[in-house]
């Protein structure tokens, strides 16, 4: 398996030390960085999955509220 960076013993006007000499550009790392394809658009909606999962958060705060006060008045 190929490293992506070179090797410096095979690099041409690589000085000792891992410098260059003025007027060398060092070669260049391959990039495997960015998008390989555009992405989707994002709409700008709350999905109807995301309001019946509120409503049904709401729905289990309300009945543990309830069954709460039950539960104390049947205390007192």
């Amino acid at each position: 398996m190929n490293s992506m960076d070179p090797d410096p013993s095979a690099t041409p006007d690589l000085e000792p030390g891992g410098g260059v000499p003025a007027g060398s550009t060092p070669p260049d790392t391959a990039q495997t960085s960015g998008l390989s394809a555009p992405e989707p658009r994002t709409s700008r909606r709350f999905p109807p999955t995301g309001i019946v999962a509120v409503l049904a958060a709401v729905v289990l705060v309300a009945v543990f509220v309830v069954v709460a006060v039950v539960l104390i008045a049947s205390l007192g």
